[in-house]
């Protein structure tokens, strides 16, 4: 979830899940190694559990970042085998890596002997003219051995050649099924289903084969469904009960952020889904997306956005 899942979304999806484990946007090991890594690493102690992304190929840079994520106090590092992204291909990793499992299993054993916290991997069934049926199990049967504590499996091919990152995430078709037998024929293999999952109900009924599921867009772009994960899946009470509440929850962070300099942009894209399916949800992405841009803009225009929605639901409610 590149440019998705910043430290601002997590801290928006920790008050409506707890128990869930959040995921950081890919990070490249150039850009920790090389660039601002206090940013690229920082993250707020409520967003826990919490997993780093990682995208490379070189085992040793790989082993160095993972001992970042570790002194950082992430609680789990995943390098990246699916993303399909041009950029991902011309560095060499993501999904292009679906070609090179030994490589892959020499990432990851060298991140595994730098670490004691978990260490994962995130793959595709295959990718371009690889057979789902021979790659995926090939991929899998060659990492496991060196160690990884899971294989998120996004359970989509990747076409590298001919499609755009947007078509990879829904043209090539689902195949849950794969995913299944291949957990049926490796009961020992910890594996963790991704792709199209648009539902807790949709997740729930997967979790009856698979060891877990991994939610993207759908979590994105429809959060509030996330504030019932952690009764319907972990059987804990959830830590809110109506999107005004999750709304009020997340407003003292955004205003500890902007007093430290952060754009009121840059934490309320990630609410604009809140709401979707109430009445005057559009009028409140509409004033958000108009306003919270503006220089100096602050707390005001997200109060009054609110002010918008319920002024909409007493009308629709007349």
């Amino acid at each position: 979830m590149m440019d998705w899942t910043d430290r601002h979304c997590r801290s928006f999806h920790r008050v409506l899940t707890r128990r869930t484990r959040l995921y950081t946007e890919m990070v490249t090991t150039g850009a920790l190694i090389h660039g601002p890594r206090d940013r690229l690493l920082a993250f707020a102690p409520e967003e826990h559990p919490l997993a780093l992304q990682l995208g490379g190929s070189d085992p040793a840079d790989l082993a160095t970042c993972a001992r970042m994520a570790e002194d950082r106090g992430y609680d789990e590092v995943n390098l990246n085998c699916g993303c399909p992204s041009d950029r991902v291909q011309n560095g060499r990793f993501g999904a292009c890596l679906m070609a090179e499992p030994e490589l892959v299993a020499d990432c990851l054993a060298a991140m595994r002997n730098a670490v004691r916290i978990p260490v994962t991997v995130k793959c595709r069934i295959g990718i371009d003219d690889q057979d789902p049926e021979q790659s995926l199990r090939r991929f899998i049967d060659t990492v496991v051995p060196a160690g990884p504590e899971a294989v998120i499996v996004h359970a989509r091919k990747a076409w590298l050649k001919g499609l755009s990152p947007k078509e990879n995430r829904d043209i090539p078709p689902l195949d849950y099924g794969l995913v299944r037998r291949v957990k049926e024929e490796r009961p020992n293999v910890t594996i963790v289903l991704n792709g199209g999952i648009a539902s807790l109900e949709a997740a729930q009924e997967h979790l009856g084969w698979a060891d877990g599921v991994m939610m993207g867009r759908a979590a994105y772009e429809r959060p509030w469904q996330l504030a019932r994960a952690d009764s319907m899946l972990f059987g804990t009470a959830d830590p809110v009960s109506s999107p005004d509440e999750a709304l009020s929850a997340y407003l003292p962070y955004i205003e500890r952020e902007l007093a430290a300099g952060s754009h009121l942009a840059g934490m309320t894209r990630h609410i604009l889904g809140l709401f979707a399916g109430r009445p005057g949800a559009r009028l409140f992405r509409r004033h958000l997306a108009e306003n919270a841009h503006k220089p100096g803009a602050g707390i005001e225009v997200v109060r009054h956005a609110r002010d918008v929605l319920a002024s909409a639901a007493m009308h629709e409610a007349a």
